[in-house]
């Protein structure tokens, strides 16, 4: 419990406020010098005759409403000063850190300033700030104090500093994110501040003012949404855990948009919605599609408590007009207030529809007819350009810029392969990529072009009928001359696999994947091409390539992955040559980004849960998408674990850092009751009282 009242004045202020009583009852006391004037009666001059009594040097001080009035008004506003209040947390220690979690989670409408108070309505991220505010106004002189928030990424608000007027504005900065909780680098960045020995300022940001090390009292308000925080020495940060909001908190929540193309209807797309039910009941809810912020279709779901399901819904044409870009799935308004869903960033999920025209596709080869047919079909050149270029093109100017731009969707080496990977998908037809990866390793002995590494007349005894690159297709009865034997690497998922090993398979590479056959399609023997397998006589082999494009291209542009909040995203111009791109956000905050050398455009900006649009040369060339989708910020009851002291109740569920347990601080509020307000209040009451009395006496 902290103390009754709380000095804030120096003495000097202490002295000039102790002299204004004094200074009311002079004021009572003099003197006024009036013209002498003989009048025939004092009948209608009594008040004059009643107020020379009262200016009377010496009298005996008579009994006035008007001086307890006003010496009243002086007490209640010396009282103001002195702030008295309850329910406080005393401070100990000469430094504070207030780690303030701001991740999505903290927008939940739950919580209450009474820490005794099961259930509240406010925002739990301005109670957080509610009750540093209150901490901060009870530190004494010599106390310091620096403010840290945390989501994804923590973020120094405000610098150890004395000066409690600066905390408190900068504090009021704080916004709420939708991303996810991240206390251990709070932590480690709160310990490297108050350790300035140990802390790594990147390159090229900004210093970040440090004091010597000494124990620090660590604030932690936040509602738990978080793993435990290992391999972290506190050291000499003493934590306090504040928890917010309630166990029993409901929320109901999009956690998946996925948009593909029909497998029934050509040109047409469907989408698949998952919501989930955060709450101790089931709940029939509703799940409406729009597209442009139209309403596309509508259906029912039932969620059991705890659980999550899903429905495809038709989306309608692949192509996206103007406008017709931005596809939601929402909740609606009445199955939310059904459900008593305290969280609305997790209500609506977001998906972006690009027109697949826009992409790009290069075959290099040095020549292959079967290949180039395959990808001839009207249903490919609905989903991109092809173009074909020779071997030699790779070591041209012209493809090293654009191999590095991302100006390509997929590119498909054909027998070749490029000095480095391209910022692209690839496919690579009887060769490896470049690199070690798919050569064992760094470490690895055998060249890929030994004769250890070659299978003659490979037998197909299996292929991956999961995966959407061989979808509808058999490959039980092809024959294939000879075949690389492929060591992938450990990421890689198997897509052929002969009897010898396996010889073709696909990989992801930074963000990108790289789909190898082991066997060329067909090969080169003095000067003429033979067929090296009859797969081309079969149905599957241009489905093959048509399952390549749709994998690689089409769900890039149609169904593109959805972003998690502040994740960054590459950007690739449709033109080489374009050297400054346009990003809006959903709210219609522009950002203005510029690419070093050949590289893609980086943005880092996505912050906002909604669909970006990238604008190049006046044109609307791309769109992205950022969801919340994260069970651990939609799941937003506050951790419970059962209480050692009562087995039949569950109290708050403390936080591992390290090998330490912190117990949260729930039953004691970290923020002082002031009464301040209502005593300046109470003499605003008295001011006015006091001025219609003198009124009164004057004037009637």
């Amino acid at each position: 419990m902290s103390e009754l009242f709380r000095n804030t004045l120096s003495p000097a202020q202490w002295a000039l406020l102790a002299a204004v009583p004094p200074a009311i009852f002079a004021l009572y006391f003099l003197k006024l010098k009036r013209t002498p004037v003989e009048v025939p009666s004092t009948y209608l001059w009594k008040k004059s005759i009643e107020d020379l009594r009262v200016n009377s040097l010496w009298q005996r001080l008579r009994q006035s409403l008007l001086l307890f009035l006003q010496l009243l008004l002086v007490a209640l506003a010396i009282l103001a000063l002195l702030r008295p209040g309850w329910q406080g947390t005393d401070l100990t220690g000469s430094r504070l850190i207030f780690l303030v979690d701001n991740s999505a989670s903290m927008s939940t409408t739950d919580a209450d300033a009474d820490p005794y108070k099961t259930d509240g309505d406010r925002p739990r991220l301005d109670v957080a700030k509610e009750k540093v505010a209150g901490l901060i106004d009870q530190m004494e002189r010599g106390m310091t104090a620096m403010i840290i928030s945390y989501a994804g990424q923590p973020r120094v608000v405000q610098q150890f500093t004395d000066n409690t007027r600066l905390l408190r504005e900068r504090l009021s900065t704080i916004e709420p994110t939708i991303g996810p909780t991240d206390l251990g680098g709070a932590l480690e960045l709160a310990e490297g501040l108050a350790n300035p020995a140990r802390v790594s300022v990147a390159e090229g940001a900004p210093d970040v003012e440090v004091v010597p090390p000494e124990p620090a009292t660590v604030f932690i308000l936040s509602d738990g949404r978080f793993s435990d925080v290992e391999d972290f020495a506190l050291g000499n940060l003493e934590p306090v855990y504040v928890p917010l909001g309630s166990p029993s908190t409901a929320n109901l929540a999009i956690t998946a948009l996925e948009t593909r193309r029909s497998e029934s209807v050509a040109g047409r797309l469907q989408a698949f919605v998952q919501a989930a039910n955060y709450g101790a009941e089931p709940i029939d809810a509703v799940v409406e599609l729009r597209r442009a912020g139209a309403v596309v279709d509508a259906q029912r779901l039932t969620l059991p408590a705890g659980e999550a399901a899903g429905v495809t819904l038709p989306v309608g044409d692949a192509a996206a007009a103007p406008g017709e870009g931005v596809l939601e799935a929402r909740l609606t308004a009445d199955t939310l207030s059904a459900a008593g869903d305290r969280l609305a960033v997790d209500n609506v999920g977001w998906a972006a529809i690009n027109d697949p025209s826009d992409s790009r596709v290069l075959l290099v080869t040095a020549g292959n007819p079967a290949i180039e047919q395959a990808l001839a079909t009207s249903r490919i050149e609905r989903l991109g350009a092809v173009e074909t270029e020779p071997p030699g093109f790779l070591d041209s100017d012209e493809y090293r810029a654009a191999a590095a731009a991302a100006v390509y969707d997929l590119v498909i080496y054909d027998r070749c392969a490029p000095e480095s990977s391209p910022r692209s998908h690839a496919v690579y037809v009887g060769q490896l990529p470049p690199g070690d990866a798919w050569r064992g390793g760094p470490d690895a002995e055998a060249d890929a072009s030994d004769a250890s590494d070659t299978i003659n007349v490979p037998i197909v005894i299996d292929w991956n009928r999961s995966h959407p690159l061989l979808a509808n297709i058999e490959l039980g009865n092809f024959d294939i001359v000879q075949s690389l034997r492929l060591d992938p690497p450990q990421n890689a998922a198997t897509l052929i696999d002969a009897a010898e090993g396996p010889i073709a398979a696909v990989a992801a590479r930074d963000g990108y994947e790289d789909t190898v056959l082991g066997f060329p399609i067909l090969v080169e023997v003095g000067g003429a091409l033979q067929r090296n397998t009859d797969w081309i006589n079969r149905h599957s082999f241009p489905t093959f390539w048509l399952n390549v494009l749709e994998y690689c291209v089409a769900r890039q542009s149609v169904g593109s992955r959805s972003l998690r909040p502040g994740e960054a995203v590459e950007l690739r111009p449709a033109s080489p040559a374009t050297e400054e791109i346009v990003v809006v956000s959903p709210s219609g905050r522009e950002e203005r980004l510029r690419r070093r050398g050949e590289r893609p455009f980086v943005y880092q900006g996505a912050g906002e849960a909604g669909v970006y649009r990238v604008i190049e040369q006046g044109r609307e060339v791309r769109r992205f998408a950022v969801n919340l989708f994260d069970p651990a910020e939609s799941d937003v009851r506050l951790r419970t674990e059962e209480d050692p002291e009562d087995a039949q109740r569950a109290r708050v569920a403390d936080i591992q850092i390290g090998n330490i347990r912190v117990a949260s601080s729930a039953g004691a509020a970290p923020a002082r009751e002031e009464l301040w307000r209502w005593l300046l209040l109470a003499a605003l009451g008295v001011l006015v009282l006091e001025w219609w009395v003198y009124h009164r006496r004057v004037y009637v």
